[in-house]
């Protein structure tokens, strides 16, 4: 899943050499952490949130095949 996670986003920036992804498992959860360039924030977020709330969809879909859930997390 983070390899996944790492090329969607990595292909929404502009400095995809920045993106660091931090994934913390737990038992039925995990949490990931996206840290991006300060000029990519604005990318990463969208209009209105519309981009991370589409990412944060896509993730939770694939986290739900697999029985587990998941949370989006940008870090600056």
């Amino acid at each position: 899943m983070e390899e996944f996670i790492a090329y969607v986003i990595r292909n929404l920036v502009d400095s995809p050499d920045d993106v660091k992804i931090n994934i913390y498992d737990g038992e039925r959860s995990s949490v990931v952490e996206i840290q991006v360039a300060d000029g990519d924030v604005a990318k990463l977020v969208g209009r209105q949130g519309r981009t991370i709330k589409a990412l944060r969809t896509i993730a939770m879909t694939v986290a739900a095949r697999l029985g587990r859930k998941v949370r989006l997390e940008i870090i600056q």
